[in-house]
């Protein structure tokens, strides 16, 4: 797996979910598993069953967390190279007016927010420009220009 870039915000928020996961959520599952099995026959038990597969799921999320955990980089923002980068605030200017974009890592991404991925079409056109170059993005609707006008 690739390394995947995370603000210190987040990158807390995956730990605190992985805490759940294991504290809270594994303890409730394996009580819910505990008491269908008393229960009797767990052939046709919808009880044993829906809890087997939340435990399934939860698992195979505790491991996707540590697996992205061990590949985590932190990035704190721009290094004030004026470079666009993972962590970079940007202000553009396209036909559409002005709009503002941190880059973010993959998991981070929330485009309704202005937080796009760094491996998004938008997200890497802009990595490596700085203040007042234009840069072109091949997107659905076809080519789309914007000039960088700030890069914090």
């Amino acid at each position: 797996m690739d390394n995947q870039y995370f603000s210190k915000e987040g990158l807390e928020k995956l730990k605190n979910e992985l805490e759940e996961r294991l504290n809270v959520l594994r303890p409730d599952i394996a009580r819910r598993l505990k008491e269908a099995k008393e229960e009797g026959d767990i052939s046709e038990n919808a009880a044993f069953d829906s809890a087997k597969e939340a435990q399934a799921v939860n698992e195979g999320r505790i491991e996707e967390i540590k697996e992205t955990l061990e590949n985590a980089k932190i990035f704190t923002g721009s290094t004030g190279k004026g470079m666009v980068e993972v962590g970079s605030s940007v202000t553009v200017e396209s036909k559409n007016g002005t709009q503002h974009f941190v880059i973010v890592g993959a998991a981070e991404s929330d485009p309704l927010k202005g937080f796009i991925s760094n491996e998004s079409p938008l997200g890497s056109a802009f990595l490596g420009h700085k203040k007042g170059d234009t840069v072109k993005v091949l997107t659905p609707k076809g080519t789309a220009e914007y000039k960088i006008i700030e890069v914090k």
